[in-house]
């Protein structure tokens, strides 16, 4: 062949390959599209739909919290919110995104900076503690709450000036206060979840809590937070390219929580507060007999149980906070406030996390020691007007004397003289070495037997232990505190440091740990390092009240759903029995009757009918260093148990005498005032007929058939 032909055949077998190639590519390629559009086509479309959808969080209506008549005590509202689309802003130029956000800041009356503030993401850079957006990336964030309907309008009617931005109504909490009680520490309060609590829940697959939720912080609101909160829903909707809602794709309805129902009754609670409060407000006006200046009053609690079951029906704490003030968010300013020392520390209850020393109110446990060790009822000490230990003389109030008494009058006059000797008898007998932090104190013994120096279960959090300060508790105070002490002794004496602290600092760095005679008779009279709360103090009376039996305190009675069924009934829980013999106690209560009869509480109660209604009682008057005595009043009867305190208020009844009494008239009813009134439906609540009334037991109470029907 020639070279020309072998030319031309080389020429043609190229341009078959070509073609083949050409044929083949073609081939691939129209299977692929026929793979796309035929076989994987409605899996394709559906994840095209699926980027075109966003899925907005419902949140769910918050359960109610009622009183045990069916009064609400925190309800819902509606709050018109303003947020802003962040997946729309960021598409807009700068100019155009700072314009927005200057429109938005001015109608909510806020700055740029602050609702800039508040579209950063949590944990992204510039963002800020507690004003920094927590929710999802696709949720539109909320910039102002409460805000007034006419602004509402104003961006509802104006879409064009306000691109990305939204109005519209969410639930919120409210308080509608019933008899104008105050109630906050026992309620509670909420705020945003946190980032580690939101991932947390991821972890668990719970479901309940989103990254726009709101969780309990205090009080029941936290106790119960699970029942409380409900199951969030999802709106899903489509949107544009730029973000823009184009309708509606799906909704998934949320779930509003359950209703609390808890054993306070707000009438009864608006009597304790209202008493509290003025009782504090009249000791301001008074002056001091010890240092001739007013009292200071700082603060306070009242407390009434239940005495058979321990359930809480009332419970105040002063000074207090609008509960109102955590929702929509807490400012700064009113965060310190709430924190504030000076501010007398609103947000501590000193009915649960307030601990002083219990005074006199501490003697019924002291003869309960003492009877139950090895003194009878026959016994008679001598009440004089002091008692020696060592090179001090330990003295009785106002340097009284009665001569020789038994346990009944002492706990009458409140002789502290009687009760120094028993505890220096104890001392003596069983631990006269005060090194010795093994040694037995029977009075130490029974004052934890009565639940002393522990918490005492109470469906509230944050409650405080309080403090049995035996041998034990002061070597370990000592080794903490060592160092500290005799570091500052050794140092010269400044203008800053008091005679006092420098002789304390040298006396405790050599011997700070050792149980002295001093201290065991301080023990005996509540005073001392030995401090309670006004919760504990109230437990241990209702033990003397029911015949020993110590109960948790609870708030709660019941869960109940949104349509009325019983999910969970509250019953109340023994925790302990105290082992001291019925005559013993009877005797105690014969005695504290006395007290209220013609005792140091006696004068408090003139006309008050103490043979229809038996009230015992023990007065209190706690000395502190370097402030005004703190007064107790702390009562019974077989039906319930009244503690009020005051801080560097004076004596027991005299700073708390007409406020304890008032309290009694109230629970039963004296001189015209109903405690109980018929249930009535009230609007905004679960309707009271079908809130379950619950007995003792934990069985339900049959409906009571309505008389007009």
């Amino acid at each position: 062949m020639s070279r020309s032909g072998s030319a031309a055949a080389k020429s043609r077998l190229r341009l078959v390959v070509v073609q083949a190639l050409v044929f083949s590519l073609f081939a691939t390629l129209f299977v692929r599209l026929y793979y796309l559009q035929v076989i994987g086509g409605e899996s394709y479309q559906a994840q095209a739909a699926d980027q075109s959808v966003r899925d907005i969080v419902v949140q769910p209506q918050r359960g109610l919290i009622v009183d045990s008549q069916g009064r609400p005590l925190v309800a819902n509202r509606t709050s018109w919110v303003i947020a802003v689309d962040r997946t729309l802003l960021g598409k807009l130029e700068d100019r155009q995104r700072a314009e927005l956000v200057r429109r938005v800041a001015v109608v909510v009356d806020a700055t740029p900076e602050d609702v800039e503030a508040r579209l950063v993401t949590c944990g992204d850079p510039g963002s800020v503690r507690e004003v920094c957006w927590n929710g999802s990336p696709y949720q539109p964030v909320p910039v102002a709450t409460d805000v007034r309907k006419d602004v509402a309008l104003r961006i509802l009617e104006q879409p064009e000036d306000y691109p990305g931005v939204l109005a519209e109504q969410q639930s919120v909490r409210s308080y509608p206060r019933p008899y104008g009680i105050n109630l906050a520490h026992v309620l509670g309060y909420l705020s945003p979840v946190t980032e580690d609590e939101y991932d947390l829940a991821a972890e668990r697959d719970d479901r309940s809590l989103n990254g726009a939720s709101v969780v309990g912080r205090a009080g029941v609101e936290k106790e119960y937070d699970q029942w409380l909160r409900g199951l969030p829903g999802y709106h899903r909707v489509a949107v544009d390219s730029m973000g823009r809602v184009l309708g509606d794709d799906s909704i998934v309805e949320s779930t509003p929580g359950d209703t609390l129902v808890t054993s306070i009754d707000a009438k009864v609670q608006s009597v304790v507060e209202r008493q509290l409060a003025q009782r504090i407000a009249f000791q301001r006006t008074q002056l001091d007999k010890v240092t001739g200046r007013k009292f200071a009053a700082d603060s306070g609690a009242a407390v009434v149980l239940d005495a058979k079951t321990g359930r809480v029906i009332a419970m105040a704490s002063q000074p207090t906070y609008d509960p109102d003030v955590w929702t929509g968010g807490i400012s700064e300013t009113q965060l310190t406030r709430l924190y504030s020392e000076r501010a007398g520390t609103p947000l501590l209850s000193r009915a649960t996390q307030g601990q002083f020393a219990p005074g006199s109110t501490w003697k019924p446990f002291m003869t309960a020691g003492a009877l139950t060790n090895g003194y009878s009822l026959d016994t008679a000490l001598p009440c004089s007007s002091g008692f020696q230990v060592g090179n001090r003389v330990f003295k009785n109030y106002e340097s009284g004397a009665y001569g020789s008494i038994g346990f009944a009058k002492a706990l009458e006059v409140s002789c502290n003289t009687f009760f120094y000797r028993i505890g220096y008898d104890f001392w003596q007998r069983y631990g006269s070495d005060p090194a010795d932090i093994d040694a037995r104190d029977p009075l130490v013994e029974e004052a934890k037997e009565f639940g002393f120096g522990s918490r005492t279960g109470i469906d509230l959090p944050g409650e405080a232990p309080g403090r049995i300060a035996d041998r034990q508790w002061k070597q370990a105070y000592y080794e903490s505190q060592k160092d500290y002490y005799c570091e500052l002794s050794e140092k010269p004496q400044t203008a800053d440091t008091s005679d006092f602290v420098y002789k304390f600092a040298r006396e405790f760095c050599l011997e700070g740990n050792l149980y002295r005679a001093g201290d065991a008779v301080n023990f005996s009279i509540g005073q001392g390092d030995t401090i309670v709360t006004p919760l504990q103090l109230a437990r241990g009376y209702a033990a003397l009240s029911n015949g020993g039996t110590l109960w948790a305190p609870t708030v709660a009675k019941a869960i109940v759903s949104p349509d009325g069924e019983v999910l969970r009934r509250i019953a109340p829980r023994k925790v302990g029995r105290v082992d001291v013999p019925k005559k013993y106690l009877d005797y105690i209560d014969g005695a504290l009757e006395n007290v209220s009869r013609v005792g140091t509480m006696a004068w408090k109660l003139v006309g008050f009918p103490i043979d229809d209604v038996t009230i015992r009682a023990k007065t209190g008057s706690a000395e502190v260093y370097g402030k005004q005595s703190t007064g107790w009043v702390a009562s019974y009867s077989e039906d319930y148990v009244v503690v009020m305190m005051i801080s560097q208020g004076g004596t027991g009844s005299g700073s708390t005498g007409e406020g304890i009494r008032a309290i009694w008239e109230a629970l039963y009813g004296i001189e015209g005032e109903t405690v109980r009134p018929a249930r009535a439906a009230i609007p905004g609540t679960v309707p009271p007929a079908r809130l379950p009334q619950f007995l003792e037991d934990g069985s339900i109470m049959p409906p009571v058939p309505d008389k007009a029907g």
